[in-house]
């Protein structure tokens, strides 16, 4: 018996009526953030309608980003838990929430935080320097703009306290 290459076997149990897996393809291009990972600076508006800058030097602190949409009630549900662990967070870790949506009036008044929040200006930009592929996300970023852990959707005290653990010296 000849063996097949993967085309004339697609080719072969196609004309025969049987279902064939798809012929290989290059792997796709990682879509979600992880840890290795570089961050680029990025640009996003305050509260208060003044542009910051995001970024990451080599010589700052460890930072880290609470992403999140305010029309998404996973994202919501975090608010809190975001709120009390940046409220016992350690000196020296910087902590900046990322909203790629824009909220709704009186939004900030029903959802109480604590950390700094700032609106993506341009949110597809944003969305793809953060490979933001889901939200809520808890991003730890050492200085240089190097992700160092990633959390992905609602994430338990015991998670969060590693996301938002001491930097060391």
């Amino acid at each position: 018996m000849v063996p097949l290459s993967p085309m004339a076997l697609a080719l072969a149990l196609a004309a025969s009526g049987s279902a064939a897996p798809a012929p290989a393809q290059e792997p796709a291009p990682p879509h979600a953030l992880v840890a290795g990972d570089t961050l680029p600076a990025f640009e996003a508006e305050g509260l208060n309608g003044v542009t910051y800058t995001i970024d990451f030097p080599k010589n700052g602190p460890t930072t880290v980003l609470l992403v999140f949409l305010a029309s998404c009630p996973h994202c919501r549900a975090m608010l809190p838990v975001w709120s009390q662990a940046f409220d016992k967070k350690p000196d020296g870790l910087k902590v900046q929430a990322i909203m790629l949506d824009r909220a709704p009036p009186g939004f900030f008044s029903f959802h109480k935080v604590s950390f700094p929040v700032l609106m993506a200006l341009d949110r597809r930009d944003v969305s793809q320097k953060l490979k933001a592929n889901r939200v809520p996300m808890t991003v730890r970023v050492k200085p240089g703009g190097i992700v160092e852990d990633v959390g992905q959707g609602e994430l338990d005290a015991e998670r969060l306290s590693q996301l938002f653990k001491a930097s060391r010296g």
